[in-house]
């Protein structure tokens, strides 16, 4: 089964697999992608509302990579879906690939190239320099911003 995030209907992604995608893809959809996605549910797409456990699970793996701040709610619940689904999600979104990678779901890209690494991110204050393994609103030390940095 292949779980579809907005940019398969957006580049008219088409597969012989089934497929499943979530309410909120809908609503993020516009024009013709919106009626791509009306067509495919009119021909079997199965519409999945992920469990709340499943979407705490996903919102813990992302906060652990250091994506939480980047993916959206569609985001968290299509990473859910495709969890509970045991799918491969759709999607060309580099953050939720990466959280894929953290929980174990197989990810397939549609029009641009896939991550090659799984990355838990750091965190360095703009102030002090210091880097924290969690991201937070302000640096404890001197109450400065945070911004994501790559570990590598």
């Amino acid at each position: 089964m292949r779980v579809l995030d907005s940019s398969a209907f957006i580049h008219e992604y088409h597969t012989d697999e089934p497929t499943a995608s979530i309410p909120r893809v809908h609503e993020e959809l516009e024009g013709e992608a919106a009626l791509r996605f009306d067509a495919n549910e009119g021909a079997g797409m199965h519409i999945h509302v992920p469990d709340g456990q499943t979407v705490d699970q996903v919102r813990r793996a992302s906060g652990e990579t250091g994506d939480e701040e980047t993916l959206s709610e569609t985001d968290t619940r299509l990473l859910a879906a495709a969890f509970e689904l045991d799918a491969t999600l759709v999607t060309d979104d580099y953050a939720m690939q990466n959280v894929a990678g953290k929980l174990g779901v197989d990810v397939e890209v549609i029009a641009r190239d896939g991550i090659e690494e799984q990355r838990d991110w750091t965190f360095q204050c703009a102030g002090c320099g210091r880097e924290f393994d969690e991201d937070r609103d302000r640096c404890p030390v001197c109450g400065s911003d945070l911004s994501r940095k790559n570990p590598a």
